[in-house]
């Protein structure tokens, strides 16, 4: 069984940068698409970046595209998204999630991935 653990969140200032990880355990990354959601209070979630089962794909909505890089290291059965111009409105929880689907593009979009992180708190304030 698939487990995700999401790691790295924490208290930013607008236009400063976070580095999220979600560490693997279980089983081997590398048959998954992984995403990374957040949600904030009174909205919906949202995928925020996807990245397929071997790294070579990415997907970014254009809220966060060209400020946040998902990257993966099926080594280490670790996935990563680097936040750098961070804006007030991103703060919400950060969850990662693992789904055996076949792009980036539909993991973004899903509505029950396979498995979920519980989840880490990013705050961007000053």
């Amino acid at each position: 069984q698939l487990q995700l653990v999401e790691s790295g969140g924490g208290l930013v200032q607008p236009g400063g940068s976070l580095r999220l990880s979600c560490a693997a355990s279980g089983s081997t990354l590398d048959a998954y698409a992984i995403g990374w959601f957040r949600q904030a209070p009174g909205k919906e979630r949202e995928g925020v970046s996807c990245i397929s089962k071997s790294g070579r794909v990415t997907y970014y909505p254009d809220s966060v595209k060209g400020r946040f890089t998902i990257s993966r290291d099926n080594a280490k059965n670790t996935v990563y998204l680097q936040m750098n111009g961070l804006k007030p409105e991103d703060t919400a929880v950060y969850y990662c999630a693992a789904d055996a689907v076949r792009t980036p593009q539909s993991m973004c979009v899903i509505k029950r991935p396979g498995y979920w992180g519980q989840g880490t708190q990013v705050t961007v304030s000053s």
